[in-house]
């Protein structure tokens, strides 16, 4: 959802330093050392700002279900389990994505700047949630990276031409570094919508676009319940069979390539658990030879946003730019955050032992 699907709405809001606070205090609450409830505050209230509201705090329910599963585990950190000089393998052993996945990218990070150039395959992550968060961690390290992501054991959309869900929402996401500019960043789920946005559809009474969903029964339909209410539909993958053949290599690439699982009728989850496995490649632009990169990449941009705007259309968008312009905004005046949502994420900090005088203090902070 973006702010533009907001533009009129009594969705209350909420400060960004006041959530990012409010989710610190649940995960240590839960459990988590301060630098893991940070580092998981960090990324969700992230996602939020810039407008990925499917990856941002709505996400703590789950977790929390996930914890009283027995699934997400507190505390740990990236293992690498192989280091074969400019490729990494990494254990995640379901703990906390927003940590694993944050040091895997400091150890690709670093052995990119020494040599140029490093594959980080990490497997078994809990969720390790917006992948553009990574991608900007290599970005401000001056280093390009593209990430292919599989969701294991978690089918949400159909193939192209099935009816049912085989596979998951399987991300792909490229950035690319602009010294004194915002980097370039792609990054999208390869289904025509992203799981959690029918989440935040289905809260908000709201329909996705035509074309998303089918039905138990393959038949199309715009109403999110088919994802929340049984019996399941399924995500329809982006592009036909383009964005089917992009989900199928990031569920290849990552899932089995890095040395983690791929979805299959033995590998089916059973708990609230969501398991990533992701293969990023980080490259330092200065390796190469191309001393003239950075002008190049800007002539380009420049040349796409001169081109005559078509009928309806106000603005021509480098990647990454619509996320900007929505953190600048959620900045300013605040996270909306639905109230469905709003109280799902109490009852989760019921759940994990905040008393109930603090999530109501917390709770006034939402106007």
């Amino acid at each position: 959802m973006t702010d533009k699907e907001f533009a009129g709405s009594t969705t209350p809001r909420i400060a960004a330093d006041q959530l990012h606070a409010f989710v610190r205090a649940i995960w240590e609450q839960a459990g988590s050392a301060p630098r893991e409830a940070e580092l998981v505050a960090d990324h969700l209230v992230a996602a939020n700002l810039t407008g990925h509201d499917s990856h941002g705090v709505g996400m703590i329910p789950r977790y929390v279900a996930s914890l009283a599963d027995g699934q997400l585990q507190l505390n740990l950190h990236a293992d690498v389990v192989k280091d074969a000089g400019a490729v990494l393998t990494v254990e995640g052993r379901k703990g906390f994505g927003q940590v694993v996945a944050f040091e895997a990218m400091e150890q690709g990070i670093a052995r990119a700047q020494r040599i140029g150039i490093c594959a980080v395959g990490l497997r078994d992550a809990h969720h390790i949630g917006r992948i553009g968060h990574w991608a900007e961690q290599c970005a401000r390290a001056g280093l390009v990276s593209f990430h292919f992501v599989n969701v294991a054991g978690d089918p949400l959309v159909a193939p192209f031409g099935g009816a049912d869900r085989r596979i998951g929402t399987n991300p792909f996401c490229a950035a690319y570094p602009r010294p004194g500019k915002p980097p370039l960043v792609l990054d999208f789920a390869t289904s025509t919508v992203a799981y959690g946005k029918t989440r935040v559809a289905y809260n908000q009474g709201k329909q996705v676009p035509p074309g998303a969903l089918i039905d138990h029964e393959g038949v199309p339909t715009a109403d999110p319940k088919v994802m929340h209410e049984e019996p399941f539909g399924s995500l329809t993958p982006f592009g036909g069979h383009k964005g089917f053949g992009l989900a199928a290599m990031c569920e290849i690439f990552s899932g089995a390539l890095a040395g983690g699982f791929t979805t299959h009728a033995d590998t089916l989850g059973t708990t609230n658990a969501i398991i990533n496995c992701m293969l990023s490649v980080i490259i330092d632009p200065a390796a190469f030879d191309a001393p003239d990169a950075q002008a190049e990449a800007d002539a380009f941009i420049a040349w796409v946003k001169a081109s005559p705007l078509a009928a309806g259309v106000d603005h021509i968008y480098e990647p990454g730019e619509p996320e900007r312009v929505t953190r600048a905004e959620r900045e300013a005046q605040g996270i909306p955050v639905d109230a469905a949502t709003w109280t799902q994420i109490c009852t989760a900090a019921l759940a994990v032992g905040m008393h109930a005088d603090e999530v109501a203090r917390w709770s006034a902070l939402l106007k």
